[in-house]
């Protein structure tokens, strides 16, 4: 395999460069001095800001784009061996790496790297340990699969030994990472059009703890039914965090501010510490906080940078975030995709101020929906009001497999007021004339769903 070398500058082609993921690489090695040109479906604001910085991009793919001077060629798990630039790379045998086989080797140059993984929360628990390093002013490099305020972007290029990123399960690309520590944050059935069942996601993330060094540190949920199963016949250390004192770091004296945010005291081994202030809401994320008080304890942070950081962090953009409000209704965007994530939103919405509780739902991808329906139904059921709208495919083709109707359909048999509308328009022109004072709306998925939000505030 092709080994990437920070020291010695090359031409590299990113093949889907637009991806949150695939832009943050590009932008380090850009700034790493690297020759960076790529590739996209269409353009966007990432490609643009990419641009700005000096990486040449074509819209559109054509083995036209794969010149005879680029190095390195990079692709993402979308591109495949049809795609008319990946086959240009293999006629012309260029070495070529995987997005994460790329990250897992950016990350070698670190001697601090840390992987957040989960099925969820990794986005939010990167995010607040990035603004804890942030505090402790320690320079750290960031890769960050959404958008963060503290850093501008998805991306920070630090002069550091210190490397916090995501690590995703999807298609076992994370198994490609060799860090220093890792956080394993919950482990669920998703992406179930690619494992078979939980029990092989479970193995999926025992192989990515396996891949942690001797001297190398596990932050995991002790909570988990699978914990057994994740740290078998493991040689790093291991550090758990849950809600009980059956873990290490765990949780006391649980409050919540009249914002919905939450407030405890760290306990650790059964001993009070610091009270800790969060900025945002939901008993997920004083999980998510916990595992990043682990990790800032191993790294030598001092508690005040973590308190601060905690307090300061207001949650990464799509993340129950407010979007605004229109005229009385707060309207609040929401990356949940999958039922934990749904239910989890509906506890820190329920802890928010409102009247009336609305959601606009895009399913993300068949399979998931298919896999997943009843759970699906179960979850959504608790709010006052449902929208659904069509499917997102993302990399899927619709095989009628199932509708958003028929989610529609199963969720008003649960007695919840439910409609669903083939256009993001319709919904708008309903929202308008339904929503009351005070009333909380959310969109909610992993698609362009957030855009009803937008148009209603005029974004």
């Amino acid at each position: 395999m092709y080994q990437i070398n920070f020291n010695k500058p090359i031409h590299v082609h990113f093949i889907g460069i637009g991806g949150i993921s695939m832009s943050g690489l590009a932008e380090i090695l850009l700034k790493e001095n690297f020759t960076i040109t790529g590739s996209d479906a269409k353009g966007s604001e990432i490609v643009d800001n990419l641009m700005d910085m000096g990486a040449r991009i074509n819209i559109g793919q054509c083995a036209e784009n794969i010149t005879d001077d680029i190095d390195l060629v990079v692709y993402t798990a979308a591109v495949h061996a049809d795609n008319p630039e990946f086959a240009a790379c293999e006629a012309k045998k260029l070495p070529m790496l995987t997005r994460a086989q790329l990250l897992g080797q950016m990350m070698n140059n670190y001697k601090y790297s840390v992987a957040v993984a989960g099925t969820h929360g990794k986005t939010t628990t990167t995010s607040m340990l990035s603004q804890i390093l942030l505090e402790a002013d320690v320079d750290p490099t960031i890769s960050v699969g959404g958008i963060l305020d503290s850093i501008g972007g998805n991306v920070r290029v630090g002069k550091s030994d210190y490397f916090v990123t995501e690590a995703c399960e999807y298609t076992n690309s994370y198994h490609a990472f060799f860090p220093y520590i890792s956080i394993i944050l919950n482990v669920d059935a998703d992406h179930l059009d690619f494992f078979s069942g939980i029990e092989e996601i479970i193995e999926s993330f025992h192989t990515f703890a396996e891949n942690l060094p001797d001297n190398g540190t596990l932050v995991v949920n002790g909570d988990m039914d699978c914990l057994s199963q994740i740290t078998r016949d493991l040689r790093c250390n291991i550090v758990t965090f849950g809600m009980t004192d059956t873990s290490q770091y765990y949780p006391a004296n649980i409050e919540t501010d009249e914002k919905g945010h939450m407030n405890y005291t760290l306990m650790i081994d059964g001993t009070a510490h610091e009270r800790i202030h969060l900025n945002i809401g939901g008993i997920h994320n004083i999980m998510n906080s916990l595992s990043t008080i682990v990790v800032a304890d191993i790294l030598g942070i001092d508690r005040e940078s973590v308190i601060a950081g905690l307090s300061c962090f207001g949650g990464a953009h799509r993340r129950f975030e407010l979007k605004g409000r229109l005229g009385d209704v707060t309207i609040i965007d929401d990356y949940a995709h999958h039922p934990t994530e749904i239910k989890a939103t509906l506890t820190t919405a329920t802890h928010t101020p409102h009247n009336e509780l609305w959601v606009v739902f895009q399913p993300h991808t068949y399979t998931r929906t298919k896999a997943l329906f009843e759970e699906f139904a179960e979850a959504l059921k608790g709010f006052d009001h449902v929208i659904l709208v069509d499917i997102y495919a993302a990399r899927e083709i619709d095989t009628g497999l199932v509708h958003a109707k028929d989610l529609a359909e199963r969720i008003r048999e649960y007695g919840t007021d439910t409609r669903y509308f083939s256009s993001f328009t319709a919904v708008e022109n309903y929202l308008l004339k339904n929503c009351k004072k005070n009333d909380l709306l959310i969109t909610m998925g992993a698609g362009d769903v957030n855009l009803i939000g937008e148009e209603l505030l005029g974004k």
